[in-house]
């Protein structure tokens, strides 16, 4: 019988190809059994998304129950109490002045994040930031500067985007090194404003409190706070795209309460709906207040079932205190890593993360981004049944996104793969 990739490739296009080849038919936990009979450390989560490890069996219970009332009843329509509690759950948990829309997709979210940003401001311009990725929808494309294999053939795009570099204390890119820098990446928008768009004509400026696609790259928490001041200065929207970083990944239930900076508007999905597609614009109850009926909408936003298995998951997270695992495992992961790169200083070029988005940049003899060893690694880990995603605009970023329920054994079986891995490549 055919593989399932086999199948895949005559009924699907290119542009549905995934990271591997492997054919599912089961998953629980931090794992994934594949057709072939193989059972996989899955430290690649659904990129994010099942960060209660998949198939959690309370998630799942929560889920039937909701089936048995109803699956669909239209949020423009009418309400219902598994919508309206998460709601309230969300507002509580992000500290009790805010208000949500439900949606379906990160992208979406975005979108909608910029609407709302746009609508309240009576402004055009949207300010994003290099090697950023925010969603493939025309939209939120328009603010991704990860990859030109994104925009390709789709412009133009959405008007008034401007964009400024990302505060990569590792590459600078402005050609500081880490600790004897002047802000620089703040002080660009003084150039920006004077030279792009007056900032009396900025919406919003949108940010990944931790860039994900462009390599897993925390920044300083100053850097954060400079654009919290910069935007109360002159009256712009500050969005925080937390649709990776939320729901823990951080070690916080989102990377705001990691940087201690609060943004006007956050997005959030991936991880919100436990496995089913949601997503959340959370914004500050008085810009919220601003947006009227007809402004935005969606059929399918605050799905029912997908708004149980939300309230289950944030339950679960609290009761078993996935918060401060992912902080424990996510600090012993990042000492393993260390010790990974003492052992290849030559090839391991960086280790970075925070919480459990963690991740381990390759370069060549030379120090130059190696995309060929980065690929090879993920391709010989998958071998040895870790499963792996990469990232990064040089694409030469292995990154680790372990389920908050990983333990410290999991990890140790990943780290040994790494290392065996590195001996046959370098």
């Amino acid at each position: 019988m055919s593989s399932m990739y086999e199948r895949c490739c005559k009924v699907m296009p290119a542009v549905a190809n995934r990271a591997t080849t492997l054919g599912i038919v089961n998953s629980e936990g931090c794992y994934v059994y594949t057709e072939d009979g193989h059972k996989v450390l899955d430290f690649a989560s659904g990129v994010a998304v099942n960060n209660l490890g998949a198939k959690n069996p309370e998630v799942v219970e929560a889920i039937k129950e909701q089936l048995d009332t109803m699956i669909h009843v239209g949020h423009n329509v009418v309400y219902n109490e598994s919508y309206v509690a998460l709601a309230e759950k969300l507002v509580a948990l992000t500290g009790g002045d805010t208000k949500v829309y439900f949606s379906n997709s990160g992208a979406e979210a975005n979108d909608g994040a910029m609407k709302l940003a746009k609508y309240v401001t009576k402004r055009p311009g949207i300010i994003a930031f290099r090697n950023s990725f925010h969603g493939r929808t025309i939209g939120s494309l328009s603010v991704t500067g990860s990859s030109s294999a994104y925009r390709k053939y789709y412009e133009p795009l959405m008007p008034s985007v401007y964009w400024a570099e990302y505060a990569n204390c590792h590459s600078c890119p402005f050609g500081k090194e880490e600790g004897c820098c002047n802000m620089e990446c703040l002080k660009q928008f003084d150039a920006i404003f004077a030279k792009q768009i007056d900032p009396e004509c900025v919406a919003a400026i949108i940010v990944e409190p931790v860039q994900g696609e462009g390599g897993y790259i925390p920044p300083k928490p100053e850097f954060l706070k400079g654009l919290r001041e910069i935007c109360d200065k002159h009256g712009i929207m500050l969005i925080f795209d937390e649709v990776q970083t939320g729901i823990g990944r951080t070690g916080e239930l989102y990377a705001f309460q990691t940087f201690g900076v609060k943004p006007d508007i956050l997005t959030s999905a991936k991880a919100l709906g436990g496995g089913i597609p949601l997503s959340a614009i959370i914004a500050k109850a008085e810009i919220m207040d601003k947006w009227p009926a007809g402004a935005h909408g969606g059929t399918f936003g605050g799905n029912p079932l997908a708004c149980a298995a939300g309230l289950k998951t944030l339950e679960i997270i609290e009761r078993d205190h996935l918060l401060d695992n992912a902080k424990k495992q996510g600090a012993y992961m990042r000492e393993k890593l260390a010790e990974l790169q003492k052992k290849y200083p030559e090839r391991i070029g960086d280790v970075r993360g925070v919480g459990l988005m963690n991740a381990m940049e390759l370069v060549t003899a030379d120090g130059k981004p190696d995309a060929a060893l980065t690929g090879a690694i993920k391709a010989k880990a998958l071998e040895k049944d870790l499963l792996l995603l990469t990232c990064g605009s040089d694409h030469n970023v292995v990154r680790f996104i372990a389920p908050l329920i990983v333990t410290q054994e999991e990890i140790d079986f990943a780290m040994a793969v790494i290392d065996e891995v590195m001996k046959e490549l370098v």
